[in-house]
């Protein structure tokens, strides 16, 4: 009995603070977790800065592919939408090409056709009239005639077959046609074969009068 009275007894009050203080004093054990904690955050930050950056880099190599790629894709638009609208205006080049030896074979027909005679004179009407048609069909198609009689040679258009001297042309100008030119849209499709005027060669009495004069 007097055991039991004696381990119940109230503990003093200075006791009581001592083992308080005891209880709530730090250990080792509990110090090292709060810089362990510490430590983790900066690294944490470090790590996450880092991977800001490799994704602020990625997005600006990913903007710059897809400008490359939106211009590429611009520049292939173009190119299609030109052979597009080149396929629409010369497309008819070669077919074109084969109708004018049929025209040159007309012209010469007409030319040959000479004479009054009732058959002569139905064959020139026809060939005229056949000649017509192909000259309206050409039009409506942007087929033009080159004829440069009288104009200045230009070798983008024309194809100089002789060299002539003349007194009354002037020079590398157009005197004569053989056979005519045409264009599709502005294209080439054959040069005009002509006769390109050149000076005239003096005699040689008028060299000879120049000189003594």
């Amino acid at each position: 009995m007097s055991h039991q009275q004696s381990s119940h007894e109230p503990q003093s009050d200075s006791d009581l603070i001592a083992e308080v203080l005891e209880q709530t004093k730090p250990t080792d054990a509990d110090e090292q977790p709060t810089e362990a904690s510490g430590a983790g955050a900066a690294v944490t930050v470090e790590a996450l800065q880092e991977q800001l950056e490799q994704a602020q880099q990625q997005a600006a190599a990913n903007l710059d592919k897809a400008i490359r790629t939106m211009a590429e894709m611009e520049n292939l638009k173009k190119r299609v939408q030109k052979d597009l609208d080149d396929e629409r205006k010369y497309g008819l080049a070669k077919f074109a090409k084969e109708l004018l030896s049929v025209l040159d074979s007309l012209e010469l027909g007409l030319q040959a056709a000479t004479g009054d005679s009732p058959e002569i004179v139905k064959l020139r009407e026809g060939s005229e009239l056949t000649i017509k048609q192909f000259e309206s069909v050409f039009a409506k198609f942007n087929i033009e005639t080159v004829d440069p009689i009288g104009q200045v040679f230009n070798p983008e258009l024309h194809q100089a077959m002789v060299m002539q001297p003349s007194a009354t042309a002037q020079p590398n100008t157009v005197l004569n046609v053989f056979q005519k030119g045409y264009v599709l849209n502005g294209r080439l499709l054959r040069p005009a074969m002509v006769v390109v005027a050149k000076a005239d060669d003096k005699p040689a009495d008028s060299a000879k009068i120049d000189e003594q004069a």
